[in-house]
């Protein structure tokens, strides 16, 4: 398991290192002390599994507000989606800005994100299983999002028309979110 930092403070790769052999692979796929020694490690209360039957799908850019803020631990077990993640930390020097990672079931890459981060994905193929735990229960009350086309986040998703929920449809920008947010401070 190999753990590298990303552009955006707090987020990490973590590339994963299979055995194989002639009956297939074994993978650890966590491991609390390599997690610790990079002050990642967290008490993991929920597993979620999304699968998405449509190649250009994207699900996002969604976080919980306090005190439901969540870490994430991201894999794909089938398939594969370009993940992507914005730092919403109001005083991070990288507030407002985005990166991604190709997630697929042939790299083995994971993605941590932590609190303070809106986190979406785009399929890059029909029948994409995504897995990822987190550190809080999720909390309707609590849900929010930006939208995915924000011209001023500027994502280059990987399609210019996806297949979209009508929430997703709906979110607002990161300016009228800032603007109508007074929770702001919190994310």
């Amino acid at each position: 398991m190999k753990i590298i930092p990303r552009r955006l403070e707090g987020v990490f790769e973590i590339r994963l290192s299979p055995f194989s052999d002639h009956r297939g692979l074994f993978m650890r796929t966590y491991d609390e002390s390599i997690f610790s020694a990079y002050d990642i490690h967290r008490h993991w209360v929920q597993e979620n599994q999304s699968v998405t039957i449509r190649k250009g799908t994207i699900r996002g850019l969604h976080f919980q507000y306090p005190p439901s803020s969540e870490t994430k631990l991201v894999r794909v077990t089938t398939g594969a989606v370009l993940d992507v993640f914005v730092d919403l930390r109001k005083d991070s020097p990288t507030f407002g800005e985005w990166d991604s990672i190709e997630l697929s079931e042939d790299n083995r890459a994971m993605i941590y994100i932590p609190r303070g981060f809106a986190h979406g994905f785009c399929t890059l193929c029909d029948h994409c299983t995504v897995q990822y735990k987190v550190d809080r229960k999720f909390s309707s009350a609590e849900d929010g999002g930006i939208r995915w086309n924000d011209p001023s986040v500027a994502v280059k998703w990987p399609t210019e028309t996806p297949i979209l929920s009508e929430k997703d449809q709906n979110l607002p920008t990161l300016d009228m979110f800032i603007s109508q947010n007074k929770r702001m401070d919190s994310v």
